[in-house]
């Protein structure tokens, strides 16, 4: 029931970017960063917000709360290879507000981007326990692969289709 915007992400962004890690439980966590992430440092946030908008894109999901602040509510984030045909993504979507949607507009806004971009693939990986991330995927399209020595799922989307 509220108004959500999707846009590129902004340097000023990074404070409710900390806010919306915060409101992620610790295995949202371990699933988009692979790894047991309490906070991000400043330096790894700047990266995240200033971003090389000629081989990567991050749009955030947006809204005003009751009180007009701003909060972010997820994340996706692209990387184009050198080549500029395929890019990998990776999507974070606050834990108390998952299942409404979010998470799919915010992947149709990646694909489109990428589509326009000329690239060819979008590509993931997904732990092998997030099974959540393997049915959404499955759902956008995505195909799977076990990929036995990382033990992972190697997820693609081919744009050309």
């Amino acid at each position: 029931g509220r108004i959500v915007c999707l846009r590129p992400i902004r340097p000023e962004d990074e404070p409710e970017l900390y806010d919306l890690l915060a409101r992620t439980s610790a295995a949202d966590r371990r699933f988009r960063f692979f790894a047991s992430v309490n906070t991000i440092s400043k330096q790894a946030m700047n990266r995240f917000t200033h971003i090389d908008y000629d081989r990567e894109m991050a749009f955030i999901a947006c809204t005003k709360t009751d009180s007009g602040r701003h909060e972010t509510l997820g994340v996706i984030r692209t990387i184009a290879d050198d080549s500029g045909h395929e890019a990998e993504f990776a999507i974070i979507i606050r834990s108390d507000i998952k299942n409404q949607g979010l998470g799919h507009a915010l992947m149709g806004k990646a694909i489109r981007y990428c589509g326009e971009r000329g690239i060819l693939r979008l590509m993931g990986q997904v732990m092998a326990d997030n099974k959540r991330m393997l049915d959404f995927a499955r759902k956008e399209g995505f195909q799977a692969t076990m990929n036995l020595e990382e033990k992972v799922y190697d997820i693609t989307l081919d744009l050309r289709l």
